[in-house]
């Protein structure tokens, strides 16, 4: 896979590479997996509201 960023944003993730000492490899890497990670928790968090909030619904449907 190549990923293509415009120069600013290629800026800056070399100048982040650059402080923290890491590859821009991983700091795509590590972006990612924190993305993936709010995502799940973020649907995660939206099923159990919509459990909490209908349940009564959910229960007359289930009948």
């Amino acid at each position: 896979m190549t990923l293509r960023l415009n120069d600013d944003d290629n800026a800056k993730l070399r100048d982040v590479a650059e402080r923290e000492g890491r590859s821009m490899h991983e700091i795509a890497v590590a972006a990612l997996r924190e993305y993936f990670a709010r995502h799940e928790e973020f649907r995660a968090n939206q099923v159990r509201r919509f459990l909490a909030e209908d349940a009564e619904l959910l229960e007359l449907l289930s009948r």
